[in-house]
């Protein structure tokens, strides 16, 4: 360990001091509390974290809402921001979009049951403050849990969800929200499923409810449905609680979840939107099953999961979904590589892997790739700093 740490001290030393760093309460290795039903995205290498729940003492309680994690997918290494203004209340089952340096929080159940609020906060200056978002156009989104997102140009896109039901409405499955003004034949109602956006088309599938992984599309031009019949013979299992990531042009990839028979998955899949047929895909991550986490595109392709639960004992019907104290929820950073690294990247991992044999040569190298390797180190040894922690 001395010897790494003299490595990673002689090649970034000098070239990290230079970082301009966020002002950060704690910038640790593995500070981050587990959780699941967080908000997450990635925003050039920093992967950013916020809200979402946690079992403390027994019982589940919600992380608070006036501060945000940042996990450097660089150097492996976790930061904390805190966040002043209107701070919204604690809040389940909300949906997060990040757009032009903007977080925006849609919906959700707070204390009073479910909301149709909007905040919104700044993440491109010094300070992080939260606004509540009073000025909009038009009617407002119903209030609802469990619903998905789109982000299209400069919109955003909100579909699906759990709605607060009346006693005129107890049977009426339209307390799922489905938009009914577009063109085609709209999916059928449903919350907890996933979703993407690929060029200009929307993607969901699965869901609280769906039997069958289902894929159905929105063109965001011309506001028309298709469902995608799978021309496969092999396909996902029904589930819910999972996640889809556009990959490339034409592919999404699908990970966990909780299956219809309530098993929490960790298969992976990739949809091909052309040929329509899904193929699975083998993964270093079998032995990590996941449900209410988050993944988001990295770079080189990777897909980047974080938090989410092991296991989930639950009691469910069309309108409840009960957690159990006994939830296993996580803190861990899953990278998922779905496409060839370029040369450059397979060195820069080989070097800050095995830097034992080569520090001495990495010395010789270019200030600014000393800067990149340095990172890798940091990286890597965080991840074996983790590992030993949790074993």
């Amino acid at each position: 360990m001395s010897m790494l740490s003299a490595a990673e001290q002689q090649l970034s030393a000098s070239v990290m001091g230079s970082i301009e760093e966020p002002a950060v309460v704690t910038a640790q290795r593995s500070p981050v509390p587990p959780r699941s039903d967080h908000i997450s995205f990635l925003e050039g290498h920093n992967l950013y974290v916020w809200g979402g729940c946690q079992c403390v003492d027994g019982q589940e309680t919600f992380l608070p809402s006036d501060e945000i994690w940042l996990y450097d997918m660089e150097s492996g290494v976790w930061s904390l921001r805190h966040m002043g203004g209107e701070v919204p209340p604690v809040l389940s089952q909300a949906c997060g979009a990040y757009l032009q340096g903007m977080l925006y929080i849609f919906g959700g159940c707070d204390i009073n049951g479910h909301t149709n609020t909007m905040y919104c906060v700044d993440l491109s200056g010094v300070e992080y403050s939260w606004r509540k978002v009073t000025d909009t156009v038009g009617g407002t989104p119903s209030p609802r849990v469990r619903h998905s997102c789109w982000v299209y140009k400069n919109r955003l896109i909100y579909f699906g969800g759990y709605g607060c039901k009346t006693v005129r409405e107890v049977n009426n499955s339209k307390s799922f929200m489905v938009d009914e003004t577009s063109w085609g034949q709209p999916p059928e109602p449903r919350s907890s499923h996933a979703s993407t956006t690929l060029g200009h088309k929307g993607y969901i599938c699965g869901g609280l409810e769906m039997q069958m992984i289902d894929i159905h599309c929105l063109d965001l031009v011309t506001w028309t449905w298709t469902q995608i019949e799978n021309q496969a013979v092999s396909h996902p299992r029904g589930r819910t609680l999972h996640t889809l990531t556009a990959i490339s042009d034409d592919t999404l990839f699908l990970f966990g979840g909780l299956s219809t028979s309530g098993e929490v998955l960790s298969d992976g899949w990739e949809f091909d939107t052309k040929t329509r047929e899904w193929r699975e895909k083998d993964h270093a991550h079998k032995d990590k099953p996941r449900l209410w986490h988050s993944a988001d595109k990295g770079r080189d392709g990777d897909v980047v999961i974080f938090g989410g639960s092991q296991t989930y004992l639950f009691v469910m019907d069309s309108v409840t979904v009960l957690r159990s104290p006994s939830q296993n929820h996580c803190a861990d950073v899953l990278v998922f590589h779905t496409q060839p690294y370029s040369l450059s990247r397979l060195c820069e991992d080989c070097i800050g892997k095995h830097i034992f044999s080569v520090q001495e040569q990495a010395s010789w190298l270019p200030a600014k790739l000393q800067k990149t390797i340095g990172k890798r180190i940091s990286y890597f040894r965080a991840n074996a700093q983790n590992i030993d922690a949790g074993s």
